[in-house]
């Protein structure tokens, strides 16, 4: 019996080492420097958007994201802080709820709605119905970032992880990932640090 109890102990601690160490490619989701597709999700406003519709944007800070996990809601100002600093310097905020609503109500389109107004979204909030969007990118958490840089060849991952060293506490930050990443894009420099795990609450399928 306390072989067993050995045994399953030894396999729970390999199980979450692995998936400590797991990182974006793992999961066959986007890589840094592969072109991300571009796609078609519905805002709260009722409107679809593309990444096309930004033609004069320089790249994008997209971020799956939601309503019910309390690291998403954590990240939620300085969400909007990085929208305002960079939408106009071309790389807006795009936030994507990428959760099933039948095993997180929490989340539907009505709740996404009235957080989006509760906290003043600048940005738009769109809905990953059928869950077809963050499989392609590899997104496992919410918040998980990804930077993408628009060029010739299409819009380029610059970055992949999290948005700063401190999920839960913002006065706590001490490394800002995301902004150290956009303001090299920004100056034309290579982004240093292209990828950090991501901290949050898995996406519920």
């Amino acid at each position: 019996m306390k072989k067993t109890i050995k045994l399953m102990s030894a396999l729970v601690l390999i199980l979450c080492i692995s998936a400590f160490t797991m990182n974006n490619s793992d999961f066959g989701g986007y890589k840094v420097g592969d072109v991300a597709e571009d796609f078609s999700l519905k805002n709260i406003d009722g409107k679809m958007v593309s990444l096309s519709d930004y033609k004069d944007a320089k790249g994008f800070i997209v971020t799956f994201t939601c309503n019910t996990c309390p690291f998403a809601v954590a990240y939620e100002d300085r969400l909007v802080e990085l929208d305002k600093k960079y939408t106009e310097k071309g790389y807006p905020v795009i936030a994507i709820m990428p959760n099933n609503t039948d095993v997180k109500p929490g989340d539907n389109m009505e709740a996404m709605k009235k957080r989006a107004k509760e906290k003043g979204f600048t940005f738009p909030y769109l809905m990953d119905e059928g869950q077809k969007v963050y499989p392609k990118f590899g997104a496992t958490k919410t918040p998980h970032i990804y930077i993408l840089e628009k060029t010739k060849k299409g819009n380029v991952v610059k970055y992949i992880g999290a948005i700063d060293d401190s999920p839960r506490n913002p006065s706590g930050v001490k490394v800002k990932y995301v902004e150290n990443a956009v303001d090299a894009l920004l100056s034309g420099k290579e982004v240093e640090l292209k990828e950090t795990k991501a901290i949050g609450c898995s996406i519920k399928v």
